[in-house]
């Protein structure tokens, strides 16, 4: 995988519902093959980078760190 993604969670702050779209963006991106798709790929595309940003900030929000309280 490219190593250029970042990290989302640093372990104190909560990443954005913007970093997290950017980032599944750029999965999407790095996926296809394309920075852009064309105008009959476009819904596929953003589709795919809702599911994926969806997936992200459930796995996000899931995720148990010792030592820290879940927020109430």
């Amino acid at each position: 995988m490219c190593r250029s993604i970042k990290t989302l969670r640093d372990g104190a702050t909560p990443a954005s519902d913007e970093e997290i779209r950017a980032a599944a963006l750029q999965f999407v991106r790095k996926v296809s093959g394309f920075s852009k798709p064309a105008r009959h790929n476009e819904v596929v595309f953003n589709e795919a980078v809702d599911e994926i940003a969806g997936s992200a900030t459930k796995l996000l929000d899931s995720l148990v760190i010792r030592g820290q309280r879940k927020a109430s």
